[in-house]
C-alpha cells in the first residue's frame, strides 16, 4: 500500500496529537494546539480531558472553536466553571498534566512571545493577541507542549517580548532552576521535535520529520541549535490520523468558513 501524502502542517499536527496520552488532563490553547488536542481525542485518546480558558472542562467539540468563548465548547463540555476556578483549583493546584500552547516567537530556553513583534511595546510593528492564560499555563502545568512553524522568524536568539516563561537565561547562567513549571518543554514544528534538556535547560533537536534533514532544521533556527546524539525520524501520519484530521477541518470549514481552519 502506498504511503499517504501529507503536508508539513498535517504531520506537525499529528505529531503533536501523539504527545497526548489517553486520560491526560490538557489545558488547550486556540489554533494549532486545539487542532492537535482534538485530533488526539477523536483518534487514540478518547478519554483525554480538554480544558479551555473560558472554564469548559471535558470539552468535546465537533468542530474547532473560533475562540475560547465559542459556544461549541460549553455545549459539548462535561461542565463549565468560572475562570478563577479553572486557574486556582485546576491549574495552580497541579491538576493539569499538559499545557498545550502556540507562539509567535520562541527562544532556546523555551520562553515564548505572543505579545508584540518589532519596535517597542508601546509602538510595535505588529501587536499580537497577547498573553491570555499562557503565562500561568507555562509555569503551572506539569508539562508544556508548544506547537508552531519552524523558521528564523519564529525561532529567535532574543525575543521581542517575553510573554510566557521557559527558563530565563540568567537562571541558566547561575545554575538555578528558574520559573518554569514541573516538566520539560516539548516543541513540535513542521520540521521536527525539540525537547528541553534537563541539565542545559536549552531546546535540543531530538527528531526530524520524514524527508527533513538536521541541517534544514538548523538553518531554520535563529541560534546555534543543539542536536541530540541520536536523532529519530517521526513516524509518518497514518490514513486514520490523516482522515480524522481532514474531516475535522472540513467540518470546521463548513461551520465557520475557511478562516477557522487556516494554519
Amino acid at each position: 500500500m502506498a504511503e499517504a501524502q501529507y503536508s508539513p502542517n498535517e504531520i506537525m499536527t499529528v505529531a503533536a496529537a501523539r504527545k497526548l496520552a489517553n486520560g491526560t488532563v490538557c489545558f488547550v490553547g486556540i489554533g494549532l494546539p486545539s487542532a492537535a488536542a482534538n485530533l488526539a481525542r477523536i483518534t487514540h485518546a478518547p478519554d483525554v480531558v480538554l480544558i479551555y480558558e473560558s472554564g469548559t472542562i471535558g470539552a468535546k467539540p465537533d468542530v474547532l472553536p473560533l475562540s475560547i468563548g465559542d459556544g461549541e465548547l460549553a455545549e459539548t463540555s462535561d461542565t463549565v466553571v468560572s475562570v478563577p476556578e479553572i486557574f486556582r483549583y485546576w491549574l495552580q493546584a497541579g491538576r493539569v498534566d499538559v499545557g498545550f500552547l502556540g507562539a509567535a516567537q520562541i527562544d532556546k530556553f523555551g520562553n515564548i512571545n505572543t505579545t508584540v513583534i518589532g519596535g517597542t511595546y508601546e509602538a510595535p510593528r505588529v501587536r499580537l493577541p497577547g498573553a491570555g492564560g499562557a503565562p500561568e499555563i507555562a509555569t503551572a502545568a506539569k508539562e508544556v507542549a508548544i506547537i508552531l512553524r519552524h523558521s528564523k522568524r519564529t525561532f529567535v536568539e532574543t525575543l521581542d517580548f517575553v510573554t510566557s516563561s521557559g527558563y530565563y537565561d540568567r537562571a541558566v547562567a547561575t545554575g538555578t532552576r528558574g520559573p518554569r513549571g514541573r516538566g520539560p518543554t516539548t516543541v513540535i514544528t513542521d520540521l521536527g521535535i525539540l525537547v528541553s534538556d534537563r541539565d542545559a535547560r536549552e531546546l535540543v533537536l531530538t527528531a526530524v520529520h520524514p524527508g527533513v534533514t538536521v541541517e534544514q532544521v538548523k538553518d531554520a533556527t535563529g541560534w546555534e541549535l543543539k542536536v541530540a546524539p541520536k536523532i529519530t525520524i517521526t513516524q509518518a501520519p497514518s490514513y486514520v490520523e490523516l482522515s480524522a484530521l481532514r474531516d475535522l477541518h472540513a467540518r470546521t470549514a463548513a461551520a465557520h468558513g475557511s478562516v477557522a481552519t487556516a494554519e
